[in-house]
């Protein structure tokens, strides 16, 4: 037998939780073909990994990469972290299945996260959308049937009810999206038109989503407390799953500034819950602050009709004293502190905060986050400011990592990579959990923490032949220096590699070698 590729001299880490053995990877094809003492094997190439940890290629749950990955299919910010398979469709915003007309209208709203796909693509379904990224990006793509583009083909940009015929077609959609290869179903914290929903129809939908076999992700809700179950947040994803039976698992969950060190208080509606027979998982990423879109701040009455109703109301004096209210009365936290990650026709402002833009320009800030979204159609991208107290920091990561310690957690980046000053998290989630945190805290050991970003997710999100070092499993693997992993993005600095990975393979096909992006376009639409 001659092999395609063999890894030889590393440690392996399965990906199962088991300690790490000496072993050598052999590959033929796509497919691992066998594990051991491969010393005297022929193979095409061979690549000495001495020294270095060997373990599946590490799991994203939670990207918005879709995009970029059109405009940029090397991917080197996800690869370089050792990320070999990637799911897309969260928090109920991505673009299909639509209509073009609605792909278009959508597009253009979710532009500040997303950026602007070639109009002329397909994607009235989601065997449609798999085909963009089959065998033409680098890394593996799950895609979740989004909340957000159902209402919007079904309804339009309006505030709605779903049911009846409405509803029932909504779930036919949920259903033929798994059948043409979506793992589940997901909606967002505040994004429109999904956010003009209540927890009855999400029920519906995921009685559906059950039906199918997929999973629901949902980002725990923010306001509309007459519209969710137990008025949002945690409390509504739960009840949802409970009257469903669908299994939920939670996007991005962690402690803030105001909840630091009091983990218990986030998961114990979850310990009842899973107590009372609802099927739970969770995930995480290693930073104390998020990163979204301003539009999102807009209530929903200034949605309503999509973009262009937005802009024509954004430049009436009414509506922006409207605006300004709603933003000093209802939101949870100040905007000033904000930072801009992405302004396509004002890259000058981005790295700058709110309240430095608005000095520049001599308006308050409301007006200038007006100025903004009108300037930008709507493209605009914040990241939130970490805390200034060390102290606080510490806190929240040493949460992060009690809550990867979970058997029902697993890893996450969030990455929202547009503009030239994008969250941290874009090109250091994982090395940051592998390397410095995991080093410094010592919470968990490095093989539970791989199973955290490998098996658990592949099983939770049925990944099939993905998440595990065994023979027959597909060839995703990276190889990492345990002592010296790190990430080296900062939210002064973000755009940085990580060092201390120098080796990841995708379907069989070395894509990072000796720490440089091969250019090889291997990945392909999972499961």
């Amino acid at each position: 037998m001659t092999f395609d590729l063999i890894l030889t001299g590393g440690k392996l880490l399965d990906g199962t939780g088991t300690p790490a053995v000496s072993a050598d990877v052999g590959i033929i094809g796509e497919k691992i073909q066998a594990i051991g003492d491969l010393s005297r094997a022929q193979a095409r190439r061979i690549i000495p990994v001495q020294g270095l940890t060997v373990a599946p290629g590490l799991i994203d749950t939670h990207t918005h990469s879709e995009g970029a990955l059109l405009h940029d299919p090397q991917h080197a910010y996800g690869l370089r972290q050792g990320i070999t398979t990637e799911i897309v469709g969260l928090d109920g915003m991505s673009w299909a299945p639509l209509s073009g007309p609605n792909f278009r209208l959508y597009a253009r709203y979710l532009g500040g996260i997303l950026g602007d796909p070639p109009p002329e693509l397909d994607m009235s379904s989601i065997a449609a959308f798999r085909a963009h990224y089959h065998r033409k990006v680098a890394v593996n793509v799950a895609y979740l049937v989004p909340h957000g583009a159902l209402r919007l083909e079904l309804l339009g940009f309006r505030d709605l009810p779903v049911r009846g015929e409405k509803l029932q077609a909504a779930g036919r959609m949920v259903r033929q999206g798994i059948e043409q290869g979506a793992v589940g179903f997901s909606t967002g914290a505040a994004y429109y038109p999904g956010y003009w929903a209540d927890s009855r129809e999400l029920v519906e939908m995921c009685r559906v989503v059950r039906q199918a076999g997929g999973i629901y992700v949902n980002e725990p809700r923010v306001g509309t407390p007459g519209r969710a179950f137990g008025g949002g947040g945690i409390q509504e994803g739960l009840e949802i799953a409970r009257q469903s039976g669908a299994s939920v698992h939670f996007a991005h969950l962690r402690t803030t500034e105001q909840t630091a060190g009091r983990l218990q208080e986030l998961t114990a509606p979850i310990d009842r819950a899973k107590d009372q027979g609802v099927d739970c998982t969770m995930d995480i990423y290693p930073y104390p602050s998020g990163s979204s879109i301003a539009v999102s701040f807009l209530p929903g009455d200034m949605q309503e009709g999509g973009p262009d109703a937005i802009l024509e109301r954004l430049s009436h004096p009414g509506c922006r004293r409207a605006f300004r209210d709603h933003l000093e009365n209802r939101l949870f936290a100040p905007l000033e502190p904000i930072t801009f990650s992405y302004l396509p026709r004002n890259p000058h402002l981005e790295g700058k905060s709110l309240a430095e833009a608005a000095r520049r320009r001599e308006t308050s800030p409301t007006q200038t986050l007006c100025d903004l979204l009108l300037e930008e159609e709507l493209k605009v991208g914040y990241l939130n400011a970490p805390p200034s107290s060390r102290a606080l920091w510490q806190a929240i990561d040493r949460d992060c990592l009690e809550l990867l310690a979970r058997p029902d957690a697993m890893a996450c980046s969030d990455i929202t990579p547009l503009g030239s000053a994008p969250h941290p998290r874009c090109y250091g989630a994982f090395p940051r959990f592998l390397g410095p945190l995991r080093r410094r805290h010592r919470t968990l050991s490095l093989e539970t923490m791989v199973q955290r970003m490998t098996d658990g997710p592949a099983r939770r999100f049925g990944l099939t032949g993905r998440g595990r070092l065994r023979p027959g499993y597909f060839g995703d693997l990276v190889a990492f220096d345990p002592d010296a992993v790190t990430d080296t993005a900062t939210y002064e600095d973000p755009v940085q590699f990580p060092v201390g990975i120098p080796w990841v393979v995708v379907n069989g096909q070395v894509a990072v070698e000796e720490g440089r992006c091969t250019g090889a376009l291997a990945g392909q639409a999972v499961p």
